[in-house]
Formats: C-alpha cells, structure tokens, sequence
C-alpha cells in the first residue's frame, strides 16, 4: 500500500501543477513531454522488472524499483529548467516501471480470487485518499509553496516503503541461471522512443506526411517488427510472446491499453481546461481531476462482489459502459460550465475504469501459476503504460496542432493563450475519449465468464 501509494499520488500532483512550472521553467508545448517520458519510461521497465522478478522474486526488484523513484524524485525537486526535469522525469519513470505491476503481483501470489476480491479494497483505498491528496497537494504546492514538493513529497513516503519491504516481506524462490534479454530489450525501448517521438512532434514540428514523420514511424515498424522477431527465438524472452495467444490475458492487455489512452487524455486536460478556460485555481482545477481517481477505486474496491457473482465478462462490460456514458457527458462541457458540471463526467468514467482494469488484471493473474504471475501482470501494466504514452502523445498532438492553426501557425505558449483559443483545442480531446471509449466496450465484451485458477507451485511463495 506505501509502494502504490508513490504512484498513486504522482499520478495527480503533477497535472494540477504544470501552469505553474511552466511559468518557472518556460515552454508550454514542452509540457506533455513531461508525463510522456514518466509514462514511457515506466512502459519500457515494466517488462524488464517483471521479467526478473519472475527469475530473481519480487521483492529485490521492489526494492531497486523504489530506490531508483526517490533519486529520480530528488532529482525532479532540484530541476533547473524544463529540459532537465523531462531528463528526471524519464529516471522518476524508470522506477515507477516496478511499483505498481510488482505490487500487484505480490497480492496475486498471497491471495486467491476470492481473496483479492476483499485485498481490491484496501489498495483501492490508496488511491481513494491519493485521489483527494494528490490534486490537492499539487494545487498548494503550485499556489502558495513551490512546485518542487511535489516531487520532494515522494522521499518520506518511499523511505517507509522500502523499510516496510525489507523488514516485513519474505519470499521463497527456486534459484536457477538465467539468461538476460539484452537485444530484445534495446529493440523495445527504441521502437517505443521513436514511436512516441513521431506522434508527439506530428503536426506540430512537422506535418503528418513530411519526410520526417514517414521515417520515425518506419524506423520505430522496424525496430518493434525485429522485437517481435527476437522474442520468437529468445530462451527467455523479456515480454514472451505467448502471453498474446491466451485469451483472458490478450483481453486484458487491450482493455487496459484503451484505460491508458483515456485515462492520460483527462488528466493531461481537465486541469487545463478548468484553469485557463473556466479560470478557477489550481487548487480547484485539482478538484475537478480528484473526481476520476476517486470514482476508480470506489468501483474497485466493489469490484470483486459483481465478478464472483456474474463473472469477469459481466463486470467489465458494465464498467466500460459507464465509461462511455462519462465520456458522453464530457462532450457536454463548455466555456460557461460550472466546475462541478467537470467534475462528474470524470467522476463518472473512473467508476467505469474501475469495473474494467482491476478485474482484467486478476482474471489474467488467475490464469497462470507463479512462475509467470509477474510478466503476465507486467504485460498488462505495460499495455496501460504503453495506452498512456499514446493517449498524451495523440492528445498533446491534437491539441497543439489546433493551438498552432489558432495562432497562424506557431504553436502557443501558456501565457499567451486566450480561453477562447484554448477551449476548442482541449474541447477535441473530449471527443476523442468518447470515440476511444467505444473500443473498451468492445474490448470487454471479448472477456471470458470465468477463468480457471492455476495453483502455485510449494518452491515460490510470498508472505
């Protein structure tokens, strides 16, 4: 719970707090480079943590994963300009790659479904109180202190977790030789550098269809089509291919790659729009963004009563649908909203996400023994990582290219934009997450019913 803690709070302290660091480090269209390195960073590390916690236990990965958060906090809490604190952001993102997947494998490995069911409620409670801390926090911190705490906040609350690991969690693990996935690694973290790269910078620095854009989108085809060609032939691939041929698990890592995409859309926006088009304070705006990650684990932490009832299919269909009922009501939002009227779409799509991510991941958790808990949990979390990635580079993308039509072609900085240029520009972003939304439904309706439990094996447990 201290471990998920860290990424459940930086998850929202930042986004209530980018005018703020814009306006101390400069560059308004710079700014989704923030959470696209955090957030790419943490795609590539999963596999690699998830893989080696499988071969080595979780708790050594846990434990690295952490520590290498706190210096990439530290580092973020002494920036000296913006191009610094995206470099420290990328190191922050790197560690988070291990918290969250590694935290949820060890829940997976010392509970049964049933179990988890009633676990679902005290980690959802994290990120209930993280929901209404997180923002709010950011929202001070920007308004009254220094934006710097909010990375500096992370150092006590990650010190407790690694002292809490060290003393408190024990684990036994079949020690063996293994074999490190070197090139399949490398090939990884290109393709998606260069991927994100293209669809960040499209229609900003360059057109869709300029030369430039045609060769970052063939060099990162390239490298991912050579990943998936190393992985075949691989003794022990970094993210196996064989997790793609299994249905509960395939279901999951598309449900949770589409959670991703709508998940960063809002809260990379919702803050803006609440601050520079309704012009309340950052403290409010964080409000309005609280709404979503408090509607998530409320659906959560009940989660687990509607799918041992009706199954897993039943679950994520019905939270999907909410999501999309959210997103509708989103498209509803204008320059003469009211914050409460921002407010209870996102409130209304995070109990969505909730019926949808948490059932995904334990049904595909349950599908496999412990030997491969960690890498299935790991490839689900990297589809979510991978979704947010996409969803800031395709929504930051969006957004700047309509900035940039608004301003005769030059993309804007923060405290030149008018409200009546900025609201159409974010205002596409929530027509885009009621397209996106469709996808989940579909996605969720592919779930099995029910998923049969693998046992563990007597040499690897967790306590």
């Amino acid at each position: 719970m201290l471990s998920v803690g860290l990424v459940a709070i930086d998850s929202t302290i930042l986004a209530t707090a980018v005018p703020a660091v814009v306006d101390d480090l400069g560059g308004f269209t710079q700014f989704p480079w923030l959470f696209s390195v955090y957030l790419l960073g943490q795609a590539v590390s999963v596999p690699l943590y998830s893989k080696l916690a499988d071969q080595h236990g979780r708790k050594p990965m846990m434990l690295i994963g952490v520590g290498v958060f706190l210096l990439g906090s530290l580092l973020c809490g002494l920036a000296w300009d913006m191009p610094s604190l995206i470099v420290f952001r990328a190191v922050q993102g790197l560690g988070a790659g291990a918290v969250l997947p590694l935290s949820m494998t060890i829940v997976g490995d010392s509970y049964t479904v049933e179990e988890r069911a009633k676990v679902q409620g005290y980690i959802a409670s994290v990120w209930a109180v993280a929901a209404v801390v997180g923002p709010t926090l950011g929202g001070v911190f920007a308004d009254y202190v220094s934006w710097r705490w909010i990375f500096l906040v992370n150092l006590p609350i990650g010190a407790a977790a690694m002292w809490m690991l060290q003393r408190r969690f024990t684990e036994t693990v079949t020690r063996a030789r293994h074999r490190f996935d070197v090139l399949g690694s490398v090939l990884l973290t290109v393709g998606g550098l260069v991927l994100l790269l293209a669809l960040l910078e499209g229609g900003v620095q360059w057109s869709w269809t300029s030369p430039t854009s045609v060769a970052l989108f063939a060099v990162a085809l390239v490298a991912l089509t050579a990943f998936v060609l190393v992985e075949r032939r691989a003794a022990e691939p970094v993210l196996p291919l064989w997790v793609f041929g299994r249905r509960v698990i395939l279901v999951a890592i598309l449900a949770q790659l589409v959670v991703g995409v709508l998940l960063m859309g809002l809260t990379s926006y919702v803050p803006l729009y609440a601050q520079g088009v309704l012009g309340h304070g950052a403290v409010l705006a964080g409000a309005a963004l609280a709404a979503l990650t408090l509607g998530w684990p409320l659906a959560a932490s009940n989660a687990g009563r509607l799918y041992l009832r009706f199954g897993f299919r039943v679950t994520m269909v019905v939270g999907s649908v909410v999501a999309l009922a959210g997103s509708a009501l989103l498209l509803t939002i204008g320059p003469d909203s009211s914050l409460l009227h921002v407010a209870v779409p996102c409130f209304v799509m995070g109990l969505g996400f909730g019926f949808v991510a948490a059932p995904s991941v334990i049904a595909a958790q349950s599908a496999v023994s412990w030997e491969s808990r960690a890498v299935t949990t790991g490839s689900t979390m990297f589809a979510r990582s991978v979704g947010s990635a996409l969803g800031v580079a395709f929504f930051g993308a969006m957004v700047n290219a309509r900035l940039a039509s608004g301003a005769g072609g030059h993309a804007a900085d923060l405290e030149h934009l008018d409200p009546s240029v900025l609201a159409p520009a974010v205002e596409v972003t929530f027509a885009g997450t009621a397209v996106i939304a469709v996808a989940l439904v579909l996605v969720s309706a592919f779930m099995p019913r029910r998923v049969e439990e693998q046992q563990d094996s007597l040499t690897s447990v967790a306590s």
